[in-house]
């Protein structure tokens, strides 16, 4: 049974609308108002690291919230592993391999790679939204190159505030805090930092409508919750990337990272502004050492599902119904193509996406269908096609139906030696439109 509309909510609705209509975004060419779009990319985040997606030990209350409001996919792929490629597919909406950058796996020696990174002619999701008539903002992690020529502010973000490389302490910050192109100091978990910055990006006025991104480096190590600022790691010993960690703090972790994007969903909400933003939520790569993966095989680095599979969530009142899940197939760049579709803005016909526009699946004019999807690191490649999935990994072809076996434990190459021959011929089809990989 519906909510039950009395005069009081009703009149309440009324003030409440009537408000947020002078912050309506602008009309696209058909007379439909555009959505804000909402991006929020987790770091490290495994499948299922939220308690929507199967997490025991521990509550996602905002974000279990989102996927009942929402759609959310139980086949969303990231286009690589790890970080610095799939943030470069997501921010080109296409395959990570097509670039110099997207070959770094990842970006991580601020001397000897100073050099690489993000072209600055390249077209970018933000660049496309921006020429569209949207204001734009990156809050969070970066990891795309650390000259000036490589960073947001050169490929379409209007604003950053964030970090340009893999990772840093969530208290200390290092020297790699920025308000767009200067160093900053600021006091606090970074976390908390980014959800601040992000809520009080939402709470401005906006003359147009806005594409934010948020990007929070949790999960990702070092393994620091809000209460852990003593612990006083040094980057030269038990360093960002390697101290040990536990469970209890990466609970500690996501429930902060929860709690945040509770906060931002929220400022949408009082400001009138939720039921026409879109908002998609999902992660850079499979989890790591406290992820909580099942079924699925392996960890972030690989190219079984555990380093592949991501959740992935999408909201937007009106358009996608809510409560619902989907087997779709999706990967990194196509969330790209599917905000510059809703948004009415075009991709550089120069650049052509590899990513598809999903929103007909979540609004559900169109049915699931079967994508063929790839996948290449420096020792290791993979395809999917429909159900079946080919993988290569220490040298050795393994051949898996994903939809029966989702943990890749019943290889048929041998049962089924056509499909096996049928996906490697395609992998390598794809793998020759794509640069070599690095000496």
């Amino acid at each position: 049974m519906g909510e039950k509309i009395t005069r009081r909510t009703f009149l309440g609705q009324t003030v409440a609308t009537t408000a947020a209509a002078t912050m309506m975004p602008a009309l696209d060419a058909g007379g439909a108002p555009r959505p804000n779009i909402l991006f929020i990319l987790a770091d490290d985040l495994g499948y299922g690291d939220l308690s929507c997606y199967g997490r025991p030990d521990y509550r996602t209350p905002a974000l279990d919230a989102l996927a009942g409001q929402g759609l959310k996919f139980l086949s969303a792929y990231a286009a690589a592993p790890l970080c610095t490629p799939t943030r470069c597919a997501f921010a080109t909406g296409r395959y990570p391999q097509r670039l110099e950058v997207g070959l770094r796996e990842p970006l991580k020696d601020r001397v000897a790679e100073i050099d690489i990174g993000l072209p600055a002619d390249h077209p970018t999701v933000a660049s496309r939204l921006k020429a569209g008539g949207y204001a734009t903002a990156l809050v969070g992690k970066w990891h795309l190159g650390w000259k000036p020529e490589f960073g947001p502010n050169q490929h379409g973000y209007d604003e950053f505030f964030g970090i340009l490389s893999g990772a840093s302490d969530y208290f200390k910050h290092g020297d790699d805090l920025w308000e767009n192109l200067t160093p900053v100091q600021r006091v606090g978990y970074l976390t908390d930092l980014l959800t601040e910055r992000a809520v009080g990006y939402i709470r401005r006025p906006h003359r147009q409508p806005f594409y934010l991104s948020l990007h929070y480096t949790a999960p990702h190590a070092p393994w620091e919750g809000p209460e852990d600022a003593a612990i006083g790691h040094d980057e030269h010993g038990d360093g960002p990337m390697t101290n040990g960690g536990s469970l209890g703090i990466y609970a500690s972790m996501m429930k902060s990272m929860d709690a945040g994007i509770g906060r931002v969903l929220r400022a949408l909400a009082r400001g009138g502004m939720d039921r026409n933003t879109l908002v998609i939520f999902t992660s850079d790569n499979g989890g790591e050492r406290y992820s909580f993966n099942w079924p699925f095989s392996f960890e972030k680095g690989y190219l079984w599902e555990g380093g592949l599979r991501v959740p992935a969530i999408v909201r937007w009142p009106g358009v996608v119904p809510a409560g619902r899940t989907t087997d779709q197939a999706a990967i990194t760049m196509d969330w790209m193509a599917t905000m510059l579709a809703a948004a009415g803005a075009s991709a550089d016909s120069a650049y052509p996406l590899d990513g598809e526009d999903l929103m007909p699946v979540c609004s559900g004019r169109r049915a699931p269908y079967d994508r063929s999807l790839f996948w290449r690191s420096l020792d290791r490649h993979a395809a999917r096609v429909g159900t079946w999935k080919y993988l290569k990994e220490s040298g050795k072809e393994h051949l898996f139906d994903v939809t029966r076996d989702p943990g890749e434990k019943t290889d048929l190459k041998g049962a089924h030696p056509d499909q096996f021959e049928r996906l490697k011929t395609q992998f390598l089809t794809w793998n020759a439109g794509m640069l070599p990989r690095p000496a």
